[in-house]
């Protein structure tokens, strides 16, 4: 074999070789973005961990928006009178009993979706012209319809009928009872007071999500809602004592002992409430009750730690006699 057939056999031979360089695993390009699928621990309690882009900042002036509006909207109807806070429950009751059906629906569940939204809308109305027992009478006839209901629907299963008397009582009594503390005060008093308690629930969420999103390091139910930290927790407790202790200057009755305590039981069950809508989310396997809200998700969204506070602050402000 002359010199030249040698030489080009040996590059045919190298060419061949695999490159030591290709072999080597790739390093994964940074995205900005955490990698950890349960979020970062960092922003633990915003609703957007996207970074501050132009969909970010879109995100955010949605989010101030719609809760401009929603803070208008319930402040003119809770001042307004009794008839317009009816008015204003029926219609938040209607749509979280609605939501709440929705995510039953994806996960296979098949409740009364009708039974259940219009009796969760009519609650307050009888309880405002007929008081308890219009409202216990109307449940009770919710169960025989919904007996009658299971006994002639043969492909209805025990649990529809079941869920179906959940949703109307999470979403239609529990959050009604931010009526009966507005008609427990006539005039100006009542419409403090209740505001005070959804703007107790506002202010805690604001004060989780920045302190949250700044502090936050310490995950409070990373299995059930990851973006939670106990900074975050903390910060909100903090929140809703403030607006707490302001009442007494505007509602006659109500001491500081009382507003500190009652701002520390609504919140810790304001945050209850909200790991609870995240555990039904969850189970849906969806990540919003809704869209309707553009940057909130949807209406049991906003009201899911004010159905819990509603009823916790009723107990308290019943048991400190202020009404």
């Amino acid at each position: 074999m002359s010199q030249q057939e040698q030489t080009g056999r040996r590059e045919d031979i190298g060419s061949k070789r695999p490159n030591r360089k290709s072999m080597e695993p790739r390093k994964p390009e940074r995205s900005g973005k955490p990698t950890d699928p349960k979020g970062s621990v960092g922003s633990t309690d915003g609703e957007d961990t996207s970074p501050a882009g132009f969909g970010g900042k879109t995100t955010l002036i949605s989010r101030i928006i719609t809760g401009a509006v929603l803070i208008v909207t319930v402040a003119a109807c809770l001042f307004a009178g009794s008839i317009s806070s009816m008015v204003l429950i029926a219609v938040l009751n209607a749509f979280c009993c609605y939501e709440f059906c929705r995510m039953m629906h994806i996960d296979g569940r098949e409740p009364n979706d009708i039974a259940g939204i219009i009796v969760a809308a009519a609650i307050p109305v009888c309880y405002r012209f007929g008081g308890f027992l219009y409202a216990l009478t109307l449940t009770a006839v919710l169960m025989i319809v919904l007996l009658i209901w299971y006994v002639f629907s043969p492909r209805t299963r025990i649990t529809d009928l079941a869920l179906t008397l959940f949703g109307t009582v999470y979403c239609g009594i529990m959050l009604s009872s931010l009526l009966i503390i507005r008609l427990a005060r006539p005039g100006l008093e009542g419409g403090i007071l209740a505001f005070g308690v959804v703007l107790s629930v506002w202010v805690n969420d604001t004060f989780a999500y920045f302190i949250g999103s700044r502090f936050g390091r310490h995950r409070l139910a990373p299995k059930i809602s990851p973006k939670k930290s106990w900074e975050g927790f903390w910060g909100g407790l903090v929140g809703s004592v403030l607006v707490w202790c302001l009442l007494p200057f505007f509602v006659e009755g109500i001491s500081y002992p009382l507003a500190v305590s009652a701002g520390i039981v609504c919140g810790v069950g304001g945050v209850i409430g909200d790991i609870v809508e995240s555990r039904i989310k969850r189970g849906a396997g969806v990540k919003d009750s809704g869209n309707l809200l553009p940057g909130h998700g949807g209406f049991l969204d906003r009201c899911d730690s004010l159905i819990f506070v509603s009823v916790i602050a009723l107990l308290m402000l019943a048991i400190g006699r202020v009404i």
